[in-house]
């Protein structure tokens, strides 16, 4: 009787079976595996394709392909070679189509391309551990709503509370933009800034702070899909042609108040810092030099730092006082003494030269900054870094 119930259960697995594959059920494919070894296999399925490879931002694939072989089963795989501790994108490109993994939940935007995320760590002091979400005490993180009256807009950004921040102490704030195409998700979406400062928080590296994460496009109060305008698709152009009644930089007061305003903030300059990658770094020198007297730390990120930014750049924005008197300007900014003026970017960098120029005017004019110059070029994985110096060096009394 045992006997004949046994083969019973083995036929009805086996018409299960076949009724799953004759209902096109796919079998369940893990992708990525981080290997203890370092190594990273990618996993997908589809008997039908022809050609299948990974495309990603590690360096032994950087612009190029990493071709998958297909397997009995119908599950094309690939295995890199030991990859160091990071937070890496990658898409798959299955017979020329480009897609995002199906078997990895972790997706990020960048302006308009989706891309999935894997992060590697080897040890508790690498940067796959800094990036990595930790068994520590965490901040807040909210997207807020404030008024423009400078730009006319209701605008939104993106607010990091400390994991201490109770509504009585106050803290100091770094002010931290984000680059052309981006907007008030990316630092804390592609930049990893919630995880990085709960670390840093944690094992006390840095001091507990505000970190306010506008969004820097005066054509547009939001990031798609979160204001009047809908489920646009973003180009990093969007809204451009309307023009603004002012500059980001000549509007950034509206969103200092505002901070001051509604969160327990020490409001002076000593424990104000401002920051930004690209086309934030070129908002952040621009901000050094409208305000001298606000903001005590500057970081320049891959900064697109013209000097002085022609006109013509500053599209529809009549009167602008940004690059008015530039040598006056770098002169009141440099006389007030600010604790720190950081120059940071990659030696593959395409705006290396404009960085360049700006040192060079700097030494001429021997005002003081320091330089911080790695590897790799205008890429999320040197801001992050940059991010974790800078957030180090700044309100340490």
């Amino acid at each position: 009787m045992k006997r004949i119930l046994s083969m019973a259960v083995c036929s009805l697995l086996a018409v299960g079976s076949v009724a799953q594959q004759q209902l096109g059920m796919r079998p369940r494919v893990q992708s990525p595996v981080v290997n203890a070894d370092g190594t990273v296999t990618f996993n997908f399925y589809d008997p039908t394709a022809q050609a299948v490879s990974v495309f990603g931002d590690f360096k032994e694939i950087s612009g190029q392909q990493l071709d998958m072989t297909r397997q009995e089963n119908g599950i094309w795989t690939v295995t890199t070679s030991p990859l160091a501790p990071e937070l890496y994108s990658y898409s798959l490109t299955v017979d020329g189509q480009r897609f995002i993994d199906p078997a990895n939940s972790y997706v990020n935007r960048d302006i308009s391309t989706l891309s999935n995320i894997f992060i590697v760590s080897k040890t508790d002091s690498d940067k796959g551990h800094l990036y990595t979400v930790n068994n520590v005490p965490h901040g807040t993180l909210s997207r807020v709503w404030y008024d423009s009256p400078t730009l006319g807009q209701q605008r939104r950004m993106t607010i990091y509370l400390p994991p201490t921040y109770d509504g009585k102490k106050r803290f100091p704030v770094m002010y931290l933009l984000h680059g052309h195409g981006g907007d008030e998700t990316a630092w804390s979406d592609l930049g990893r800034t919630s995880q990085i400062m709960d670390n840093l928080i944690a094992e006390g590296k840095c001091v507990p702070m505000i970190v306010v994460m506008p969004n820097g496009n005066p054509t547009c109060n939001a990031a798609p899909g979160w204001w009047h305008e809908g489920m646009y698709t973003p180009d990093g152009n969007a809204f451009n042609q309307r023009g603004a009644k002012s500059t980001m930089e000549e509007s950034f007061m509206d969103i200092v108040n505002f901070v001051d305003n509604h969160y327990q903030t020490i409001q002076k300059r000593s424990a104000r810092a401002v920051t930004g990658l690209s086309m934030g770094g070129g908002h952040t020198f621009g901000i050094s030099r409208l305000y001298p007297q606000v903001f005590d730390y500057y970081g320049l990120q891959s900064a697109a730092c013209r000097m002085p930014m022609p006109k013509e750049l500053i599209p529809n924005t009549p009167n602008s006082k940004l690059n008015e008197d530039f040598d006056g300007q770098m002169a009141r900014l440099f006389a007030s003494k600010p604790k720190l003026f950081w120059i940071a970017i990659g030696k593959d960098d395409f705006l290396m030269q404009m960085n360049t120029e700006l040192r060079q005017y700097l030494d001429a004019h021997h005002y003081p900054y320091e330089y911080y110059e790695n590897d790799g070029g205008h890429i999320w994985r040197n801001w992050r870094i940059y991010l974790t110096l800078f957030a180090q060096k700044i309100f340490k009394e």
